[in-house]
């Protein structure tokens, strides 16, 4: 076959399927840069062999359930300085080979406890500069391989409610990174003072074994019940004792009884 025939041939084969890249993205080598571009969300048409996913400087506020697509080899995930309030449950979900996830420079309030459970391969978490005032320990504990760990400048509130993840930073001291950085913020007189600071003696005061606000509210409406139901029951056992003494002291009781009747 000539040169020409099989020029002929190649020029008949379909084009190799180039890898997607969203328009507002910069991709490269299995990584999809889309920084700085003023996205409110995650640009659809992300390749499924994206390794690397960069967010940082935009302003996606919400990370919902299908806010990010299946991507099952993604390694490193970065959504610094955004504007990110809210991540569901099932956001990073499909995430299951991610490796580092950083979250910094937003205004997170709060995490749910199953939010990372499906990172089981997590081993890098940034969290600092957000808007945390506490944090369940079980967001933590569901990372498995996590072995860095940034918290540094949230306005941490060193109350009672801090205890729990007191407790799992001070048995996790080798994860926590720039430990001198997490300080509290409130109350006043603790403000800037370092948390891993703090020894079993700070949280002394602390009931530990206070009860849901819901269980308050059973006892204050099954008590009262519970109480009358009791002095019925005293009133009707003493009533029985006092009646069956009576019998054992007058043993012509019933004998009197029958001719006052008339019987």
């Amino acid at each position: 076959m000539g040169r020409g025939a099989v020029l002929a041939c190649l020029l008949l084969l379909p084009p190799l399927p180039v890898p997607a890249c969203p328009a507002a993205c910069r991709c490269s080598a299995g990584e999809a840069d889309c920084s700085e571009r003023a996205l409110r969300a995650v640009p659809p048409g992300l390749a499924a062999n994206t390794s690397a996913l960069c967010l940082a400087y935009n302003l996606i506020a919400a990370l919902g359930p299908r806010s990010l697509p299946p991507l099952p080899r993604l390694l490193r995930l970065a959504l610094p300085h955004n504007r990110l309030a809210l991540i569901h449950g099932r956001a990073l979900a499909g995430l299951g080979a991610l490796r580092e996830l950083d979250l910094s420079n937003n205004l997170l309030t709060a995490l749910a406890p199953e939010t990372f459970v499906p990172l089981a391969s997590l081993a890098t978490l940034d969290l600092g500069s957000n808007r945390l005032r506490e944090l369940d320990p079980a967001v933590l504990r569901a990372l498995p391989q996590l072995r860095a760990l940034a918290l540094q400048d949230n306005p941490w509130a060193c109350g009672c409610g801090i205890l729990p993840l007191w407790r799992w930073l001070s048995h996790n001291r080798d994860k926590v990174r720039e430990q001198n950085s997490l300080r509290c913020r409130v109350p006043a007189q603790l403000n800037k003072h370092p948390i891993l600071d703090f020894g079993n003696e700070s949280f002394r005061q602390c009931q530990e074994t206070s009860l849901p606000a819901q269980h308050y509210v059973a006892f204050f409406i099954i008590g009262p019940f519970s109480f009358m139901a009791s002095i019925f029951v005293c009133t009707f056992m003493g009533s029985i004792t006092v009646i069956y003494h009576n019998l054992r002291r007058e043993p012509h009781f019933w004998r009197r009884l029958r001719v006052c009747s008339g019987r």
